[in-house]
């Protein structure tokens, strides 16, 4: 098996985010449940838009993020998520070349327009996301660069992908080259809903030997395995997986692995200004740490790293350089 030219290739939706501040009082006039993400119509997005407060434009998507936090730390980095043919599709492709993460996607023309996320942050740094798909939902097997794929050392994929029919045999095209390649293939779980929809479908991924690395919050985690107790879920995923992270907001991170159950400390955070993009972070520190050859909870304390990071500012991706938090946290990357 040869060298691989990228640390981690990142799969799933290209997204704007819209980020605007909100009292709870807005979100329950919206009748939105609070820190999850609703899929919206067209209409609804431009409602809502009309309605939030004063917003900033970021290039964001779970996947993205996640791309940009590896360039960030240094490593190499790809991406495949399908914009259009328009202004905030040009917005997105110079944002994520600007990086230093490959991406060229063939964009979509004469379709949907560039998928967007309003963002509603709270006052406790929660965020509540209302995404239109808009172009995403046209990503497909065509799209899944073979040699890209084979290229990357691990492909990471998002479990929002699986919504879009075609995203999903993009998705498994993909984990399906990866191993033929002998590389390792991760999921992120993505959001509670997203589980709830999809609960049967991901078990079956995660049994059947397509997952090698899943990534998951304690609220993600609890819907996949349908019980209350994170104790629980985490004993019936150390069954299923070889490898997982399961993040604990304040507390930290959990590596599950075949030698057991480590935790791994969050890093003390001044004041949490936006929890947006925490989890993809987090998702970058730990496939790099892996893809660089560090054991399990070391790539963890990069991860826990990168996610103390992101939630001190507004936006999803690092304001700082990640390679230099690192070197002053004493890792030699």
């Amino acid at each position: 098996m040869t060298d691989p030219k990228y640390d981690v290739l990142c799969i799933g939706n290209a997204i704007v985010d819209i980020l605007a501040r909100a009292e709870d009082d807005f979100i329950v006039a919206e009748d939105l449940q609070k820190g999850t993400m609703h899929l919206i119509d067209a209409e609804r997005a431009e409602s809502l838009y009309a309605a939030m407060g004063p917003a900033i434009e970021a290039s964001g998507g779970s996947a993205g993020n996640t791309a940009a936090g590896i360039a960030s730390f240094g490593g190499s980095a790809a991406f495949i998520g399908k914009v259009a043919d328009d202004q905030l599709g040009d917005v997105y492709a110079h944002d994520m070349r600007a990086i230093g993460v490959d991406f060229d996607t063939a964009r979509l023309v004469g379709g949907a327009p560039t998928a967007r996320s309003m963002i509603l942050i709270t006052p406790d740094g929660e965020r509540t996301m209302n995404t239109f798909l808009g172009a995403c939902q046209a990503l497909g097997p065509a799209d899944i660069d073979e040699t890209v794929v084979s290229d990357a050392a691990i492909t990471y994929l998002e479990g929002y992908l699986w919504d879009p029919p075609e995203a999903k045999e993009a998705f498994r095209r993909a984990a399906s080259i990866a191993h033929g390649a002998g590389r390792k293939v991760s999921l992120t779980l993505s959001d509670p809903f997203c589980v709830d929809r999809f609960r049967a479908e991901f078990l079956g991924l995660i049994r059947d030997g397509t997952i090698d690395i899943l990534f998951a919050n304690d609220s993600e985690l609890r819907s996949l395995y349908e019980t209350s107790s994170l104790d629980a879920a985490i004993a019936a995923l150390a069954g299923d997986c070889p490898l997982a992270a399961v993040t604990v907001g304040a507390e930290g991170a959990l590596v599950v692995g075949r030698d057991g159950v480590k935790k791994v400390p969050a890093v003390p955070v001044d004041t949490v200004v936006d929890l947006t993009g925490a989890g993809d972070l987090f998702a970058a520190g730990f496939l790099f740490g892996l893809a660089r050859g560090l054991d399990n909870v070391h790539a963890a304390r990069l991860g826990v790293l990168a996610a103390g990071e992101v939630i001190g500012h507004v936006g999803p991706r690092p304001a700082t350089s990640l390679s230099d938090v690192a070197r002053q946290a004493g890792f030699e990357i």
